[in-house]
Order: structure tokens, then sequence, then C-alpha cells
């Protein structure tokens, strides 16, 4: 299982707040849980979990559901963003890169995906993306 980035931004938060609570760290120098707010970020989990479980129960991922899963995934993370507005360039990147793992970990030619369609690999969700 690929850890998702939604579990580290979680962790990071319930560091911080582990911290604070043994006096280790001073409350105002807590950022985590402003940038990765609770629900949004539970909700992002829950989405890149279901991606995550749709790619690992196929048998085989064949072009069309491979693109129609990124899609899927894509558009819920707009969906959520547009509520939380969280998505900034390091949870973009992070989140890209998992969904091209995932795919990976599936034995998916991301770079042979993309390609079929004349994208480079760092392009796989740019069709939908609004983050």
């Amino acid at each position: 299982m690929i850890e998702r980035p939604s579990q580290k931004w979680q962790r990071r938060v319930a560091d911080q707040e582990a911290a604070v609570a043994a006096g280790t760290l001073p409350r105002d120098q807590a950022y985590a849980a402003e940038l990765w707010p609770a629900d949004a970020t539970a909700a992002i989990d829950v989405t890149l979990a279901a991606y995550e479980r749709e790619i690992e129960a196929l048998p085989t991922v064949p072009d069309e559901a491979a693109w129609a899963a990124v899609e899927r995934v894509v558009l819920a993370l707009n969906a959520i963003d547009e509520e939380a507005d969280m998505i900034e360039t390091g949870e973009r990147e992070e989140i890209c890169e998992y969904i091209d793992a995932v795919l990976t970990a599936a034995g998916v030619d991301v770079t042979a995906l993309t390609t079929r369609r004349n994208l480079d690999r760092g392009e796989l969700t740019d069709a939908w993306r609004d983050w």
C-alpha cells in the first residue's frame, strides 16, 4: 500500500498537536492544522483511498480504465478543493505523484499511457485538474 499524501498531512498535524501538548512547540508555531484542515484532509483521504481500491481491483488496467479512474479522482478532488481551498503547489505535487504511483504499482507504464495521448507523464491529471 502506498502512503497517501493525506495520511502524511494528518500525521504532521497530530505530531504538532502532540508537541504543543507536551510544551515542546509553541501554539503559534503549529501551522499544520491551518494548512491541512481536518475535514478537507479526511475528504481527500477517502477520495484517494477509493481511487487506490478502484485501480487495485482491476485484474489489468487498460488505458480507458486508467484514464477514467484518474478523471474521477481529479474531479472529486476539484470539488473538495473548491470548498476547502487547501491544495497548493506542494499538495498538488504530492497528489499527482500519488496518482501516478498507484497506477505504476498496478503495472501501468504511465509514460507509455500518457505518450499514447501525446502528453508528458507530468500531464497525467492536467485535463481535469483545477488545483
